[in-house]
């Protein structure tokens, strides 16, 4: 074994065994985002209310994206544990301190702002289609003045998240995100019976406040915590955390860009379905979430480390493993949402206002949006390298071609799908799967060329395995949904996942893939352990 091998597995066990954390953590977020999706759907189905509140969440989404949901932790985490690392923790709280104070001033700002001019932009931003309709219109207005003073708590919350994960505590700020889902079904369950959608909106903020009241004890208890009231505008730390997160902001308002781009044009397609986009992608999510942003997540910090002690070596090593570990996860979990798509909908979705056509339209935007999962996934690590290499440039330059690809896409794909008779919005999805696709291409090419090769031959092994048990697994839900078609959805779901796992674990089994043996030697350490 050499010199880089041992310690690169050091820290890929470091790295497992924190995204395992982080994994628990974020399916029992996804769980209850689940379970507040259900409610809401069944409250208000596709209907006018659902589909106003879709359209006013897309901006405080867009600014939690921006802040909670990355950008700021692409720039502020290496930048953070460098100083932890070369023991400058005075300086590191001065940074935390001002970075605070700055996002809390800019998002007050932008509330009062948005506020005031909140029927402009639900006219010329949101959803223009909504104009045609004076009581959906008015009611969209009223839901964006009320859910931006979410933001003003996502930015503080962001950067408890960069803190806690820099200090490699990662359960509080995992846990976060489903504190913002018990937020909107207080909302769907105690506020909407009374005030409707309205009640919705108010939950949205709860659960913002929420996010970043579950990470406090955590912040708390860190070693040689300091506040500085300051803006810290002299300090290079601070410089430099601005320099890494314009491309990266830059970046993101691009892929939100895209967003918009598909609730306007949703907007103008038939009732349903912008809803119908909006709870697609969210169910692609999941599996996103818990695979890639868990991994990614705690990937970062240890890219970090290693690049400020010049280890690039044991990083190319670790990267590549991560690679594997998503690409074994994430074939099989595209395939699973694809062929699984309508029991999966209808058992998660339909009652109440949510019928069986509600459930075609949210299906079919699930189908092109899982094919892009696999790029989605690989995005999420690969960015994660870059920024650990303070390069927030390269991905938010790529991620800005793909997303302006996208958005051309958009057009031509959704105008192709009504040409041939199918539902425009699946066009809007597809658009989406396509440019990650070719975003997820060109970030390994330069990556590779970055850090001079990324394990090719490990990596396409790993791929060629996940391709064979994926597809083998998926002749196997083929037909298991033949023969329960005339079944229950439960059936067909619950046994379809159940089977399709058994499948994919076996075949890997008899590959002899050496991180499912390395995981299930984990799974027996621990159980030998608790005994």
């Amino acid at each position: 074994m050499n010199s880089t091998t041992e310690p690169a597995n050091h820290e890929n066990r470091r790295i497992a065994r924190d995204a395992g954390t982080v994994m628990i953590a974020i399916l029992l977020g996804q769980i209850f985002s689940l379970l507040s999706s259900i409610l809401i759907t069944r409250a208000f189905g596709t209907g006018v209310q659902n589909e106003a509140f879709n359209a006013a969440n897309r901006l405080p989404d867009i600014l939690y994206q921006l802040i909670a949901g990355g950008a700021l932790a692409s720039a502020f985490v290496p930048t953070f544990t460098a100083l932890l690392l070369h023991k400058k923790q005075t300086q590191a709280w001065k940074l935390a301190s001002a970075i605070s104070n700055i996002i809390t001033l800019i998002f007050i700002a932008l509330g009062v702002v948005v506020i005031i001019f909140a029927p402009w932009v639900v006219r010329h931003i949101l959803a223009p289609g909504f104009t045609a309709d004076p009581e959906k219109f008015a009611l969209t207005v009223d839901l964006v003045r009320i859910q931006m003073a979410a933001p003003i708590f996502f930015g503080v919350s962001g950067l408890m998240m960069g803190i806690l994960n820099a200090h490699r505590s990662f359960l509080w700020p995992a846990l976060a995100p489903m504190m913002y889902s018990i937020g909107k079904i207080l909302g769907v369950l105690l506020l909407a019976p009374s005030m409707g959608v309205h009640g919705l909106a108010i939950g949205v903020v709860v659960g913002a406040f929420f996010h970043g009241l579950i990470q406090l004890p955590a912040l708390l208890k860190l070693p040689e915590r300091k506040y500085t009231p300051s803006l810290g505008l002299k300090m290079p730390d601070v410089r430099e955390v601005a320099r890494l997160m314009g491309p990266r902001v830059l970046g993101v308002a691009f892929v939100q860009l895209n967003f918009l781009v598909n609730t306007r044009l949703a907007s103008l397609q038939p009732l349903g379905s912008v809803t119908a986009i909006a709870v697609g992608f969210a169910l692609m999510m999941i599996p996103e979430a818990a695979i890639a942003q868990a991994l990614a997540i705690a990937a970062l910090p240890a890219f970090s480390e290693q690049v400020a002690s010049g280890k690039i070596p044991e990083m190319r090593a670790s990267l590549s493993t991560l690679l594997r570990w998503v690409l074994f996860l994430a074939v099989p979990a595209s395939l699973g949402l694809i062929l699984l798509r309508v029991p999966l909908v209808t058992v998660i979705y339909q009652r109440g206002q949510f019928d069986s056509a509600s459930t075609q339209l949210v299906a079919w935007a699930l189908l092109w949006y899982a094919a892009g999962l696999v790029g989605h996934s690989v995005v999420e690590i690969v960015s994660r390298a870059f920024y650990a290499l303070y390069d927030t440039k390269t991905p938010v330059l790529v991620g800005i071609g793909a997303m302006s690809l996208n958005v051309a896409l958009n057009f031509l794909l959704s105008g192709l799908f009504l040409r041939w008779g199918w539902q425009p919005h699946g066009g809007l999805a597809l658009a989406n799967s396509i440019a990650t696709f070719l975003e997820m291409l060109v970030l390994l090419f330069f990556m590779r060329k970055r850090l001079g090769g990324l394990e090719n031959k490990r990596v396409m092994n790993g791929l060629l395995s996940a391709l064979f048990g994926g597809g083998t697994m998926a002749l196997a839900l083929w037909g298991w949904l033949r023969l329960t078609s005339d079944a229950s959805a439960w059936l067909s779901a619950l046994g379809g996942i159940a089977m399709g796992g058994v499948v994919y674990l076996a075949v890997l089994l008899l590959l002899r893939v050496p991180e499912l043996k390395t995981a299930l030697m984990g799974i027996k350490s621990k159980l030998i352990k608790s005994i």
